[in-house]
C-alpha cells in the first residue's frame, strides 16, 4: 500500500512540473510558446515587441479608468434637463495636461505652409481651411480689435490657450499630431530617412500613418531613399519584413478629441484623497474646498486662485492689484492648480470641444461602457484596384461649410476616407439621427436648435458663470463654428493594462 502511495505521489509530481512546463513556456521570449518557433530570428520570420510598454506620450498625463456618476447633480438653472445621472465607466486613458495652446496649434499651421507653399492656389486652400477665426474676438459694442490681429501669433500669448477653432479643425489637428509622432518613432527606429520630415516632405510626399501602414510603397511620393527597408535599409528586397508594422510596437494609439464621458470622468478627478460626496458626484467643482486659509492681512477672495471665470456682471478678474486673479479673458495654461489626475484648467478659462454630437436625451438604456454618441463613421476607401485610394492633387475633395469655408477631406498623400453606412451593422438600432423630428410624421412639427452636426463642449469658460464650471453641466455648439471661449484639448486610448502601477501576479 506504502508503495502505490509513493507511486502515485511521483507520478502526481512529475504532472505538476510537466504542468508549469507547459503553463510558463520558455523563459525566452523570443521563443513561441504556441510552436516553439523563433520570434524575431535575425535571418526572417515573425517579427513581433515581446516587451512592449506603453509609455506616457509628451505633454500628456495618465487617467486610470474607473466608475463615476455622469450627469446632473445640482438644480438645473439653465432648465435644459439634458444630463440626468446614470454611473457609467470608462476605460484608462492618456490626457493632455493643458489645453492645446497657439503656440502648439501654430507649429500646425507652419506645417502646412511648409509642406503646401502657399503659391499652390489648391495648397492656399488647404491652409486656409486650418487657420482659427480671429474676428471671434470682434463685438459690436466692445473694442477688441487688437486680440484679432495679436492673440493667435503674438509670442505674448503663445501658451494661452487656442480658440476661434472649430470641432472640425481639432480633429484634422489631432489627425496631424499622430503622424508627426510615428513620423518621429520610424525616424528613430532606423524605417525612415533622417531628418526627412523637415528638409523633404512636399505636397503628397510626406509620411501619413494610415498610409505606411497599407501602403508603405506610396508614402513620400514613393521616394525608397526615404521609406527604408527594413531598420537602417538592411533588408533585401526578397525578404518579407520590408517595412515596420503594427507588431514592432512603434506606432502609438490616436490622438483625438476626449469623448464627453471621459472628459466629465477626468475633470471630476476621482483620485486621491477625495471626500465621498464627490465620489457620488456630488462635488461642484475640482477643488474641495472655497475657504482656503487666507494670507496674513490679506481678505478672504473665494475661488479666484482656482479658475479663470467671470465672477459677477462685469467682473472678469477682480479689482487690480493683490486681489486679482489676473484673467480678463483667457489665461496662460497651468496658471491655477491642476486637478488630482494632474490636468490643468478642467474648470474655467475655456471651454472644451469633446468628441461627441449633442443628444439631450440619455436615457438607462445607453452604453454604460466608455459611453460615446457619434454620428459619422468612416472607413478607408478601396479603389477598383482592390487597394486604397491614396490623396493626391488630382482627386482632392473640399466640403463646403455652412459658413461658407471650405475644408480639405483629406490632405494630399493621406488614404482617402469614405462615410461607413451604420445600417448595414445588425443589432444595432442607432442610427445617427439625433434630430427627432426626422423621425416623427410631417404633419408633427417640431424645431430643433441642434442636429446631428452639433457638437457637446463641456467645462465653463472666462466669460461663463461659476455655474459652468461643474464638470457636469454640457451644451453644444455646430462643429464647423467657432467662438472666444472654446478651445480643446486632446486625449490617446491606453492599450493594454489598465494601469501600468499594478502588475498582474502569477
Amino acid at each position: 500500500m506504502k508503495i502505490n502511495k509513493l507511486l502515485n505521489f511521483q507520478v502526481f509530481a512529475g504532472l505538476i512540473v510537466a504542468a508549469s512546463l507547459v503553463s510558463c513556456g520558455n523563459s525566452n521570449n523570443n521563443v513561441s510558446t504556441a510552436t516553439g518557433w523563433k520570434i524575431n530570428d535575425s535571418k526572417g520570420g515573425f517579427q513581433y515587441n515581446t516587451k512592449y510598454v506603453q509609455k506616457t506620450p509628451h505633454g500628456m498625463v495618465p487617467v486610470e479608468g474607473g466608475t463615476f456618476t455622469m450627469g446632473r447633480v445640482q438644480d438645473d438653472i439653465m432648465g435644459d434637463w439634458n444630463n440626468n445621472p446614470k454611473q457609467m465607466y470608462v476605460q484608462s486613458f492618456y490626457m493632455d495636461e493643458t489645453e492645446t495652446t497657439n503656440l502648439m496649434y501654430n507649429e500646425y499651421l507652419y506645417w502646412l505652409r511648409t509642406v503646401y507653399p502657399q503659391d499652390n492656389e489648391v495648397y492656399r486652400e488647404i491652409y486656409k481651411s486650418a487657420l482659427p477665426d480671429t474676428t471671434v474676438w470682434r463685438s459690436k459694442s466692445g473694442f477688441n480689435e487688437s486680440l484679432i490681429t495679436s492673440y493667435l501669433r503674438h509670442p505674448a500669448y503663445a501658451n494661452y490657450p487656442v480658440v476661434g477653432v472649430t470641432w472640425l479643425q481639432a480633429t484634422d489637428y489631432a489627425k496631424w499630431r499622430t503622424d508627426r509622432v510615428n513620423e518621429l518613432k520610424l525616424e528613430q527606429a532606423g524605417f525612415l530617412k533622417k531628418d526627412a520630415k523637415v528638409q523633404e516632405a512636399y505636397g503628397e510626399a510626406h509620411f501619413s500613418t494610415e498610409t505606411y501602414l497599407q501602403s508603405p510603397e506610396s508614402v513620400y511620393g514613393g521616394n525608397s531613399d526615404i521609406v527604408l527597408k527594413g531598420k537602417n535599409n538592411k533588408a533585401n528586397e526578397g525578404d518579407r519584413n520590408l517595412y515596420a508594422t503594427q507588431n514592432y510596437g512603434l506606432f502609438i494609439s490616436k490622438f483625438r478629441l476626449p469623448t464627453e464621458a471621459e472628459w466629465e470622468y477626468a475633470a471630476i478627478g476621482l483620485v486621491g484623497k477625495r471626500e465621498y460626496n464627490n465620489y457620488q458626484g456630488k462635488g461642484k467643482y475640482p477643488w474641495e474646498k472655497t475657504n482656503k486659509a487666507k494670507k496674513k492681512g490679506r481678505p478672504q477672495v473665494l475661488n479666484t486662485r482656482y479658475a479663470n471665470y467671470k465672477q459677477s456682471r462685469g467682473d472678469y478678474g477682480g479689482i487690480a492689484g493683490w486681489s486679482t486673479d489676473n484673467g480678463d479673458i483667457t489665461t496662460p495654461v497651468k496658471s491655477f492648480p491642476a486637478n488630482d489626475f494632474g490636468l490643468y484648467d478642467m474648470a474655467g478659462n475655456v471651454a472644451e470641444w469633446v468628441a461627441d454630437m449633442y443628444d439631450p436625451l440619455l436615457d438607462q438604456e445607453e452604453a454604460d461602457l466608455n459611453f460615446y454618441k457619434g454620428s459619422v463613421y468612416y472607413k478607408n476607401q478601396i479603389g477598383p484596384d482592390g487597394k486604397v485610394v491614396i490623396v493626391n492633387d488630382q482627386n482632392i475633395k473640399f466640403d463646403t461649410l455652412s459658413t461658407g469655408k471650405l475644408r480639405v477631406r483629406n490632405l494630399p498623400g493621406q488614404v482617402a476616407q469614405e462615410e461607413f453606412d451604420m445600417s448595414t451593422l445588425k443589432n444595432n438600432p442607432y442610427t445617427g439621427i439625433v434630430n427627432k423630428k426626422d423621425q416623427l410624421p410631417k404633419s408633427d412639427k417640431i424645431s430643433n436648435l441642434y442636429d446631428a452636426k452639433s457638437r457637446v463642449i463641456k467645462g465653463g469658460s472666462w466669460k461663463d458663470r461659476v455655474y459652468w464650471l461643474d464638470p457636469a453641466t454640457r451644451r453644444y455648439y455646430p462643429e464647423d463654428q467657432a467662438s472666444d471661449y472654446i478651445g480643446f484639448r486632446l486625449v490617446m486610448t491606453k492599450v493594454g493594462p489598465k494601469s501600468s502601477k499594478r502588475k498582474t501576479k502569477n
